[in-house]
C-alpha cells in the first residue's frame, strides 16, 4: 500500500529567490535541519539524473535522484541506498509564486513500507505524520536560508526569526 503525505507553507519570499537555492541540488544541507551533508554523487549536477547523497545528523544516509524536473518550479526524486524500512519512496519539492513577494512551498512523499500489514499501520500512524513535520522544518529552514544566507544547523531558528518569513 502506498502512503502519501504532503505539506505546504506560504512564505514572504519571491519564488525566483527560492528557486535559485533549490536548483543548486547539493544545497539541501544548508537549510534542512536533519541533513549534515548533501554532495552530488553523479556526473549530472542539475536536472533529471542528478543524484545527491544526503547524510543525516545521526550518520544514516540515502541517495536522492531527480526523475522529473521543471525549471523554475520544482522536481521529483526517487530515494535509494537507505536503511529505512521502505520498499520505495518518491518525494517532490515545488515552489509557486503567489505574487511578486510571496510564494507557496510544497513538499510531498509517496512511499511503501516493508512489513505487510504491520508496515501499513506504521506507515499510516508513524511515518506519515513524522514526514509531514520534517517537511515543515525543511521548508522553514529554506525560507530562513533564502532570506538571510545563514546556514540552518540541527535546530531551526527561533519563532521570532521566522515570524516575518512564514505567513502560514
Amino acid at each position: 500500500m502506498t502512503h502519501h503525505t504532503e505539506q505546504t507553507l506560504i512564505v514572504n519570499i519571491p519564488a525566483e529567490k527560492i528557486w535559485s537555492i533549490l536548483e543548486d541540488y547539493s544545497s539541501v544541507a544548508r537549510f534542512a535541519p536533519t541533513i549534515k551533508s548533501s554532495p552530488i554523487v553523479s556526473d549530472i549536477k542539475s536536472g533529471v539524473g542528478a543524484k545527491r547523497r544526503c547524510t543525516f545528523n545521526d550518520g544514516s544516509s540515502l541517495v536522492e535522484e531527480i526523475t522529473e524536473y521543471t525549471q523554475g518550479e520544482g522536481f521529483r526524486m526517487d530515494m535509494s541506498e537507505h536503511s529505512m524500512p521502505l520498499k520505495s519512496m518518491q518525494a517532490e519539492m515545488r515552489v509557486k509564486p503567489i505574487d511578486d513577494n510571496s510564494s507557496e512551498l510544497y513538499m510531498s512523499a509517496d512511499f511503501v513500507v516493508k512489513g505487510g500489514s504491520l508496515g501499513r499501520v506504521v506507515g499510516a500512524l508513524v511515518m506519515r505524520p513524522v514526514m509531514k513535520g520534517v517537511f515543515k522544518k525543511v521548508m522553514k529552514g529554506l525560507a530562513y536560508y533564502c532570506e538571510t544566507g545563514s546556514q540552518v544547523g540541527e535546530k531551526l531558528p527561533s519563532k521570532e526569526a521566522l515570524n516575518n518569513l512564514v505567513l502560514r
